[in-house]
């Protein structure tokens, strides 16, 4: 099963997994001018939870 951690970048995770798109927006994370960064990079920027944030993602691919 793939996981998603926060070294990987938004563009890549949107292109695997379009439904997190959602996530990333609920969390208020650049997916679009911070997509060719890491997820910890981005988020940290926008004062995300990361561990929240990866939680989520998470659950969004694996349907929890």
């Amino acid at each position: 099963m793939a996981t998603i951690t926060k070294e990987m970048t938004i563009n890549d995770v949107v292109r695997d997994y379009p439904e997190t798109m959602k996530v990333f927006n609920k969390h208020k994370v650049d997916s679009c001018c911070g997509g060719a960064q890491s997820i910890a990079t981005t988020a940290s920027l926008s004062g995300a939870d990361i561990p929240k944030l990866i939680e989520d993602l998470n659950a969004a691919i694996t349907g929890k």
